[in-house]
């Protein structure tokens, strides 16, 4: 099911079709400012840990600090390399339009403004790359992914382009064996722009400290790129998996010692991708890994509108990332209350 209502991701075993072989990467084509569209049971050493004290949540209504400008450019990505192959027939190049956040020179709270100068003195910027669910687009993800930009990130999140709500011919889900090269692509393709002497993204990413993430299709993406022996990018660093699961035809998946740190994420009412998913590659998965469990949760709201949940996965993700990407101790010391909610929220902790 398409809009912001419901994901339909795949299980684990859904067909793919065969991944065209990727040689030299086709370079980035147009830069546009234009606005965005913008269960089973826990295993018992799951179920019974949290690991620290319980967090108070937020009050509503109560003083925030000043939130940074937003900024957004929206990329259109020409991969030449790779085709598609549309519902009438015809192929094309894979193209990936990618929204890309980043803090921005403006006033404060300002959200999503196209274009806007970036806020440069504050970068290098660790990247973060999402991957949005079947059927859906980036937009529903908004205050997710506005969230983490705030917090000092560049955050890319690529429309899949036949796996999106609005594919030609209707979304299909046996491209999404594609879809880790996809992500791929777009790391290297903003790598290459924030390398540049001049332009808009010029300077902006901080190479060094890159992770990916995602949600339903979108997790299982951002897990083989991160794990997987097929797909594997020796540049990230860290992966956030929400609601996600182990790929077929990834070519299996090695957490082998020096693997990238693991935040997962699992709805615990989840009926589409089902807990047991997670579970089984959480435990494979070596330590540093985290996995923040929301009682009675299901597969999509916790990701996009449902409260407390997303302010739970926001601020656990914030303090991931900021240990795992920024080097601050602190943050993951925070990481346990902050994700131990009586009732909402759980969390394992093997740092």
């Amino acid at each position: 099911m398409g809009g912001a209502t419901a994901s339909t991701a795949s299980s684990p075993a859904s067909p793919a079709r065969p991944r065209v072989p990727l040689s030299a990467l086709a370079l980035l084509v147009l830069i546009f400012n234009i606005p965005a569209a913008a269960g089973a049971p826990a295993p018992a050493h799951i179920a019974n840990a949290t690991g620290g004290q319980e967090a108070t949540l937020p009050v509503p209504g109560a003083a925030q600090p000043p939130s940074p400008a937003i900024g957004l450019r929206v990329l259109r990505l020409l991969d030449t390399t790779r085709r598609i192959r549309l519902a009438n027939g015809r192929s094309e190049p894979r193209t990936l339009v990618t929204y890309v956040r980043y803090p921005a020179l403006g006033a404060q709270g300002a959200t999503d403004v196209p274009g806007a100068p970036a806020a440069n003195a504050g970068g290098p910027y660790p990247l973060v790359v999402f991957g949005h669910g079947f059927a859906v687009t980036p937009r529903i993800y908004a205050h997710l992914l506005q969230s983490l930009t705030r917090a000092g990130y560049v955050v890319a999140t690529p429309v899949f382009p036949l796996a999106n709500a609005n594919a030609p011919g209707g979304p299909d889900e046996s491209d999404l064996v594609n879809q880790p090269t996809d992500m791929s692509f777009v790391i290297s393709r903003l790598l290459a722009a924030s390398s540049t002497a001049r332009g808009p993204l010029s300077g902006l990413i901080d190479a060094a400290h890159i992770a990916v993430a995602g949600q339903s299709d979108g997790a299982m993406t951002a897990l083989a790129v991160a794990y997987s022996r097929r797909f594997r990018d020796p540049r990230v660093g860290a992966a956030v998996i929400m609601s996600g699961a182990e790929m077929s035809g990834a070519g299996g998946f090695s957490f082998s010692r020096g693997a990238p740190p693991l935040l997962a994420t699992q709805g615990t009412s989840d009926t589409v991708n089902e807990p047991r998913f997670t579970y089984q590659f959480f435990k494979a998965a070596r330590a540093p890994k985290y996995l923040l469990r929301l009682l009675g949760a299901g597969h999509l709201p916790p990701y996009t509108r449902q409260q407390p949940q997303l302010a739970i996965v926001e601020r656990v993700t914030l303090a991931f990332l900021d240990g795992y990407l920024k080097r601050r101790p602190e943050s993951l010391r925070r990481l346990v209350p902050l994700g131990t909610v009586s009732g909402v929220a759980s969390i394992v902790a093997a740092p």
